[in-house]
């Protein structure tokens, strides 16, 4: 199995995609984090996150990879990608409800094209992930619900795990030939990050406000991943509540605390829509609610 994923990794890297080891057998990523960073190797000059370490260095694969079988994971930003995630409702009583799949193609057609053709995969629960190059010039992030229901993208900040990883839930798997159409215009403009408010200073110590607000999401996120049976829901309502003010401040993005809660919703246990409900309701009504920074320092 080992060869089987080195291979994969090899094979994304080849194209230009950087990539960086998964847990065995799951989507999450097997390097360390910055509460148990070593500060050695790659680390000496100050933590690197996954999305740093990412690399296309075939001797680094191979070096990895000869530790154990690692699944696969594509950091789409540095691989210049958007890749859109068509997902499939996870309830069993959405089982009439449209899935990502066909909630883009509606969109497609009303924009008047086909489906692009382009390199894709399916995902171990039955979705889709599309692959695009990245638009230059524009530096687009992740989002969730932003095109559609169901549909995601996955840009800076994210990352996608690469056909030929193995979970429980099944395998990842290549559908068709090797190109990688460009991101479509009428998609760019939809995720195109809209022109950042003027702001009036704040009364904050510089840079003291963002590195609280790290923190809060690294306690936060910690909290959520090992609530216990029968809180979980209610940790991670919480959770978000307590970081959507960071949002509204400007001190966190809104992708980057919805990828981290929901990714320790699910750790937790948590279904993909239950974290994705609770977390929207919960981050909406922070962001509307602390629009003004109090107690600034």
């Amino acid at each position: 199995m080992s060869e089987h994923l080195l291979r994969a990794a090899l094979d994304a890297a080849e194209r230009g995609w950087h990539v960086f080891p998964l847990r065995p057998g799951t989507k999450r990523p097997a390097l360390h984090g910055e509460q148990s960073c070593p500060g050695t190797g790659p680390c000496a000059g100050g933590h690197r996150k996954w999305e740093e370490r990412a690399t296309c260095d075939p001797d680094r694969i191979r070096a990895t990879w000869a530790h154990g079988p690692f699944n696969v994971g594509i950091a789409t930003g540095p691989s210049g990608l958007v890749v859109v995630d068509l997902d499939v409702p996870k309830d069993k009583g959405s089982s009439d409800a449209p899935g990502g799949a066909a909630t883009f193609g509606a969109l497609c057609e009303r924009a008047g094209h086909a489906v692009p053709t382009t390199y894709r995969t399916r995902t171990a629960s039955g979705g889709e992930h599309l692959y695009f190059t990245a638009p230059t010039g524009v530096r687009l992030t992740n989002t969730a619900g932003t095109v559609g229901e169901l549909v995601d993208t996955r840009a800076w900040g994210g990352y996608v795990v690469a056909a030929g990883s193995l979970t429980p839930a099944g395998p990842y798997e290549a559908l068709c030939g090797p190109e990688t159409a460009a991101l479509p215009g009428w998609l760019q403009s939809i995720l195109r990050p809209a022109p950042r408010a003027s702001q009036g200073p704040s009364t904050a110590v510089p840079g003291q406000s963002g590195r609280y607000a790290d923190v809060a999401l690294t306690c936060e996120t910690r909290n959520v991943a090992a609530a216990q049976l029968g809180a979980r829901e209610s940790t991670l309502f919480r959770a978000a509540r307590a970081l959507g003010r960071f949002v509204a401040w400007g001190d966190l993005p809104r992708h980057v605390v919805e990828q981290a809660l929901q990714e320790a919703g699910e750790a937790a246990g948590l279904s993909v829509s239950e974290c994705r409900s609770t977390l929207r309701s919960a981050l909406n009504w922070s962001i509307t609610h602390n629009q003004t920074r109090r107690g600034a320092a």
